[in-house]
């Protein structure tokens, strides 16, 4: 058969010297030289190919190589790579009936109450009267809360009940670093608690098998949410989903692994063609400019949901996204009122409103979770506010909330080391919302945490 093949096209022989007007490098060449092998092998002889690689596997008692294996390893290495971003994908359009959870996390440690917080509240006026919220220009919430009017975009939203604030979110494990409260909130615990899971990787988990865009970073690395397993895709932007390199041999290059990975009961021959689904909606979406609805316009950081809005839209079925947002740390020039913290917040507002407003009916299946890695002091430090705990938990969802402002408040009256005290746990938070989008129970979200005790929010109506 080896003979037969190379009769028929003997300038495939990966020592002929025309060998590289297949492809840019010998590499590439010889992937595209086999895959008109195998082709053309299997137009004739198939089922005999077929019997004569199990007989050679048999006979090698599968420690051996056979002349098949061999002739695959002349691609070796670029077949290794061309693949590699395929081989976690799953079937790629599977249904996803539960929606889309996007995890918003800013970095820095936002200021929650600088966002929401009680009105008039005395300890407020006096340890940071710069940074108070105006009675009479702030968005009314619910037991005496209000809201900066910087979240205008996302009123309407408010109006309807798909918008809650949670206020003093903490957990006992986080300190005052940056490093590792992120690492804790995203992971979910210690990272000698999770083993390095993150804890949106656990809820993937729990999900079972999706799609190739079950779960998304929206950047150029995974958060560690993301990490661990999962097979979670990190992407800046839709178009970036694509096989690298000169863009004449990309689509041959796609081709050749399709025709070596298919009917030939190769163990990746599935994960294969999920990742060649993926690619081929990726290619379908970025080629057509993307128009979002008329009067819609991302700025910012609404240029990440509208990648997000791009793939829902264009039924990629994405079951769980991340978005990072940098900026928080705000020691100084801070302000609220107009000022810095204020204006950023603006900007994420606009953002979500952006998406909601792009998916229209579509956001019906769509919970949006913004978080941070830890709150601020109470008193302001002159121009601004030093890490402290008690940060809050913003909820937007295209399903009915609790409330306006949802969760445990006890008030300012008793700080802990100048801090908002836990109130609301965080990963009681992170569960609650995850349960109630896709339908967990609570077993399941305590799988999620390990060694966490988790305790219900209600978050939705």
């Amino acid at each position: 058969m080896e003979k037969t093949v190379r009769a028929q096209h003997p300038s495939l022989h990966p020592e002929c010297p025309d060998l590289l007007k297949l492809g840019p490098n010998q590499f590439e060449a010889a992937l595209r030289a086999e895959a008109v092998a195998v082709q053309e092998e299997q137009k004739a002889t198939r089922d005999e190919y077929l019997e004569l690689a199990r007989q050679e596997d048999e006979q090698d008692d599968g420690k051996g190589v056979t002349r098949r294996r061999f002739f695959v390893g002349a691609a070796a290495t670029t077949t290794a790579l061309a693949t590699s971003q395929f081989l976690t994908t799953q079937a790629s359009f599977a249904a996803t009936p539960t929606g889309t959870l996007i995890h918003v996390f800013l970095y820095g440690g936002a200021d929650g109450l600088s966002l929401f917080a009680p009105m008039n509240d005395a300890v407020l006026n006096r340890v940071r009267p710069s940074f108070t919220l105006p009675e009479n220009g702030s968005i009314p919430l619910e037991r005496g809360f209000g809201l900066n009017q910087s979240f205008t975009p996302l009123k309407k939203y408010l109006d309807m009940g798909q918008l809650a604030f949670i206020p003093a979110v903490s957990d006992r494990r986080l300190d005052r670093s940056h490093f590792s409260a992120t690492d804790i909130c995203q992971l979910g615990g210690l990272p000698a608690e999770t083993g390095g899971m993150g804890w949106l990787t656990n809820l993937a988990d729990k999900l079972g098998p999706g799609t190739a865009f079950r779960a998304i970073g929206i950047g150029s690395t995974l958060p560690r949410s993301l990490v661990g397993g999962g097979g979670a895709l990190a992407l800046n932007n839709v178009a970036s989903l694509n096989v690298n390199g000169d863009g004449k041999y990309k689509q041959p290059t796609v081709d050749a692994i399709q025709k070596l990975f298919t009917g030939t009961n190769h163990p990746i021959e599935a994960p294969v063609k999920a990742g060649i689904d993926a690619l081929t909606l990726a290619s379908t979406l970025s080629q057509k400019r993307y128009e979002p609805e008329p009067g819609v316009a991302y700025t910012g950081v609404g240029n990440a949901f509208k990648e997000l809005a791009q793939l829902i839209k264009g039924g990629a079925n994405v079951r769980i996204a991340t978005i990072g947002m940098g900026g928080w740390d705000t020691h100084e020039n801070q302000g609220t009122r107009g000022g810095y913290v204020a204006q950023h917040f603006g900007e994420l507002a606009a953002g979500m409103a952006a998406f909601f407003d792009d998916l229209k009916d579509l956001a019906a299946n769509v919970t949006v979770m913004v978080s941070t890695e830890f709150g601020r002091r109470v008193a302001e430090n002159g121009g601004g506010t030093d890490h402290g705990k008690g940060g809050g938990v913003i909820v937007l969802s295209g399903k009915k909330l609790a409330g306006k402002l949802i969760g445990t408040w006890n008030g300012t009256a008793t700080l802990v080391n100048g801090d908002l005290p836990e109130m609301n746990n965080m990963f009681s938070v992170f569960g609650s919302v995850a349960q109630g989008r896709f339908g967990l129970t609570d077993a399941e979200v305590g799988q999620i945490f390990p060694r966490q005790t988790y305790t219900p929010v209600k978050i939705y109506a």
